[in-house]
């Protein structure tokens, strides 16, 4: 049990990235709270990962999850992060937190992309302040003129940020804290985002930042092998090093975007990863999680055929010299056309190339789906529940 002094705040993250982001700042969350809750209290710090925290998307069902085994953690305050996107009413939910019991739950991509690790930090010591006080719109003011004259004062912990503000990105799709006035249960404070469409603009990056679109590019390495072994076959013939004198700059572009189009369709159709319609998830779930997909995939996929064009643009100045290219296009060319035959080889490569290629690992692409990772922490959710259960 704890004493007076000492107050323990646990942090319940799914698994991946919210369970990445905690770890940059469990070092700094005892002394900030101690100076933005209560300078009285010396304030301990747990962090556990739990797929219960990412099995679903509506925010009731985690919280009555919670609740089942919230007898485990007498006296302790309880933040559950998910990188889930949560809405009530069809509003978009940043948080909500449960007074009574000392529960809060906090939706990452309803707090944007960047820059997230601040954002995180700030609602955990709002969403902390709210279960410790019961905070009221006149101690809301208070802490926000606290945190604000912090930051003038050179204390730039939070950037002078927290969930309720009217800077950065919240000018835009401002959060409001409400009561629930409905009796609503389990249900003593929350934040959410009033327009649908804002709301919606604002998670999606979110979204799109969870799924971690740079650390699908190692998937990538054997279908940029096949590539490269394919346009570097097609460097030696003068027909590419013609068109790509020819071609306008608009040409190319849009050579580029279908080759990155072909790319992506090509991998959520092959490895299956469009969202059908499921029991589990409404239309709206649905279409957010096929579209942040298809965002993840343009930006892996980007990385790729720009790599893949720094590699093609050293093969280029390494295999033709001036001379021959002069010889076999035209006596006005010079070094400047090699980034273009470079740029067009990368298009051909990526469509020809890489589209027959199965990627190296399969798992990395799955796991960028939200489909994929729920269906993964049901399997866990459910292995943890056959392990609590008693043998008869």
């Amino acid at each position: 049990m704890l004493s007076s002094s000492n107050k323990k705040i646990k942090i319940i993250t799914a698994p991946g990235f919210a369970d990445d982001v905690i770890d940059e700042m469990k070092s700094d969350l005892p002394s900030l709270l101690k100076y933005y809750v209560d300078e009285t209290v010396d304030w301990e710090f747990e962090h556990e990962t739990d797929p219960l925290t990412g099995s679903t998307e509506n925010a009731r069902e985690i919280l009555e999850l919670i609740l089942e085994n919230a007898q485990e953690y007498d006296n302790v305050f309880l933040i559950c992060l998910t990188d889930l996107p949560l809405f009530h009413n069809s509003n978009v939910v940043v948080a909500e937190a449960y007074e009574k019991k000392n529960i809060a739950l906090l939706s990452l991509p309803a707090l944007g992309s960047t820059p997230m690790v601040k954002r995180i930090r700030a609602s955990i010591i709002q969403l902390v302040n709210e279960m410790y006080r019961g905070v009221t719109d006149e101690d809301q003011q208070k802490l926000t003129d606290k945190i604000e004259e912090a930051a003038k004062d050179g204390l730039r912990i939070v950037n002078g940020y927290i969930l309720v503000s009217k800077k950065g990105l919240e000018r835009f799709s401002p959060v409001r804290r409400e009561t629930p006035q409905n009796g609503e249960k389990n249900i003593d404070v929350r934040f959410t985002i009033p327009s649908k469409y804002l709301g919606g603009l604002r998670i999606l990056p979110g979204m799109v930042r969870a799924n971690r679109p740079s650390r699908m590019f190692p998937s990538f390495i054997k279908v940029m092998v096949v590539a490269f072994t394919t346009g570097t076959y097609a460097l030696i013939f003068p027909t590419s090093w013609m068109l790509a004198s020819e071609y306008e700059t608009w040409r190319m572009i849009i050579l580029s975007v279908v080759s990155i189009i072909a790319m992506v369709t090509w991998i959520i159709v092959a490895h299956k990863l469009w969202e059908s319609p499921r029991i589990e998830t409404n239309n709206l779930k649905r279409m957010l999680y096929n579209i942040t997909t298809v965002c993840t995939l343009v930006i892996s996929v980007t990385l790729f055929y720009l790599n893949l064009y720094l590699l093609f643009l050293i093969a280029v100045f390494l295999f033709i010299p001036i001379g021959m290219l002069e010889s076999q296009v035209s006596s006005h060319v010079n070094y400047s056309n090699y980034f273009y035959i470079a740029w067009i080889i990368t298009s051909f490569a990526t469509i020809i190339g890489a589209l027959g290629t199965a990627l190296e690992s399969e798992e990395t692409i799955l796991s960028a789906t939200y489909g994929y990772r729920q269906k993964k922490r049901y399997e866990q959710l459910k292995e943890k529940e056959k392990k609590q259960q008693p043998l008869k």
